[in-house]
């Protein structure tokens, strides 16, 4: 299946990215509309973002928890907005040990509601404050139209809830959640990202205010990569979450949520591949380097092996992900298998190699001749390091060069809708709904977020010519 020519991503993007994520083994379609299959090589990456995440989050004071996955129907109506947004993804169960319940359970579409039912049992005190608790989960939303990895109708995340004394300090969680994800994006993922506030058309249900980090994927589209909402006291007053002060007077707690997704696994996959396949940042990568050994007969086979061996133990205990690939394949196959895999180094070793106490090394990053290299075993770990960071850095820098150039401050219309067709347009605009409404009905173009930095001088909406507000982000999105 490797051998077989991919649809190349100038032709078909989605059909591209359709075959990387089947043919390089991330995953399948489940059996039930919208769902999928995570298959381990998929979640191998998963979980190296969660280990990057999580150290993340502990540094920061936060502990995980698990909650359950089922919610009363009725811990969603407490909070207006909150379930008029999520209503028409909802998955209720009715029949529970083959009756009827008497009341419906949500299937999670996200836990606001059940984390806030219980912060109103344990926070009594503001000696309670503030609870920082992220969950490791997954959630149902019943999606009309599905990707794999990018939308789903369930998928695996983390969701951090807090609650806090003051509407500063929630605020100040708020955003250094969100810097948060964009240190992980762009120095685990290699993903350059722009970090700003939502449109309040697009912010999250329930929230004040909800922040995002918006990245470029290689077709020019954005992916909301990560979210991180200040909810006031809106899920606080919902559910009597209260706190005795300093003072001896009761008040409403003030609340946070953030998440970030399996679809940040399509992000990699959309920003860093090839025609060839996954391209995978080193930090990242389920396997950094790989290892093919190459001989004709059992004499050359048994040397190899050798060299291999001692070559796999040194990487090892240098902390380098490393596999030999001792597959009974060509050595033609295994490499376009672990080109469409996207492993960062491949090492060759074969017995002219062994001879010369040498490696032939092969950049995923650098297609052909560009990318190949020779090395001498000794110190061989020494290299592979410096190499991984080296790719690891190639790449951002590709990525980021690739988003500015085609992210465009229009002067007009016209000039902004030709900046929408393949890419980002950073453009001032009113502020207004109605005008936000148009510009996505005519172009199909969204806020895809509002920069912290803004210019200092005043300008007039890219739509309306009303005055401007400050300069918004706009594209196409997943």
């Amino acid at each position: 299946m490797s051998e077989q020519k991919l649809p190349s991503r100038a032709e078909d993007f989605a059909e591209w990215y359709n075959a990387i994520v089947l043919r390089a083994d991330m995953a399948d379609y489940g059996p039930a509309r919208g769902t999928m299959i995570v298959k381990p090589y998929g979640w191998a990456l998963w979980e190296n973002i969660q280990a990057a995440l999580d150290k993340r989050f502990k540094a920061t004071g936060h502990v995980n928890a698990g909650f359950p996955m089922f919610i009363p129907m009725h811990f969603l109506e407490k909070e207006k907005r909150h379930v008029e947004g999520f209503s028409p993804e909802l998955a209720v169960v009715t029949i529970g040990g083959g009756e009827q319940l008497e009341e419906p359970l949500v299937v999670r579409p996200t836990s606001e509601t059940i984390i806030g039912n219980a912060y109103a049992k344990w926070i009594k005190s503001y000696r309670d404050l503030p609870v920082l608790i992220n969950l490791w989960n997954s959630v149902v939303r019943w999606e009309l139209r599905t990707k794999l990895f990018l939308r789903t109708a369930e998928f695996w995340w983390q969701e951090g809830h807090t609650a806090h004394a003051t509407a500063e300090e929630a605020e100040a969680e708020t955003q250094r959640m969100l810097n948060v994800y964009a240190d992980f994006a762009e120095n685990e993922a290699a993903v350059p990202v722009y970090r700003g506030r939502k449109s309040e058309s697009e912010k999250f249900a329930g929230a004040d205010a909800s922040y995002s980090i918006e990245a470029m994927m290689g077709d020019g589209k954005a992916l909301q990569s990560g979210t991180s909402h200040y909810f006031g006291q809106n899920f606080a007053k919902a559910f009597d979450i209260r706190y005795l002060d300093k003072n001896n007077q009761q008040q409403h707690c003030w609340t946070t949520s953030w998440g970030l997704s399996t679809r940040f696994v399509g992000a990699i996959i959309m920003v860093h591949g090839d025609d060839k396949g996954l391209i995978m940042p080193p930090r990242l990568a389920p396997h950094q380097v790989v290892i093919v050994p190459i001989y004709k007969n059992e004499a050359e086979r048994t040397s190899v092996m050798e060299a291999v061996a001692r070559i796999q133990a040194e990487l090892i205990e240098a902390d380098i992900r490393v596999k030999v690939d001792d597959r009974d394949e060509t050595p033609g196959f295994k490499f376009n298998d672990w080109e469409m895999r996207g492993v960062p180094l491949r090492i060759e070793i074969g017995p002219k190699d062994v001879a010369n106490s040498s490696v032939a090394l092969a950049r995923r990053d650098k297609p052909g001749k560009e990318g190949k290299s020779f090395a001498p075993q000794a110190g061989l770990a020494a290299t592979m390091i410096e190499m991984l960071k080296t790719i690891q850095q190639s790449l951002f820098d590709r990525a980021l060069a690739f988003r500015n150039a085609n992210t465009s401050d229009p002067k007009n219309y016209d000039e902004f809708k030709a900046a929408i067709e393949k890419g980002f347009a950073l453009s001032y605009w009113c502020g207004e709904r109605e005008c936000e409404a148009k510009v996505k009905e005519e172009t199909k173009a969204t806020t895809r977020c509002i920069p912290f930095d803004q210019p200092s001088e005043p300008g007039v909406c890219i739509h309306c010519g009303k005055p401007a507000k400050g300069k918004a982000i706009f594209g196409r999105a997943y």
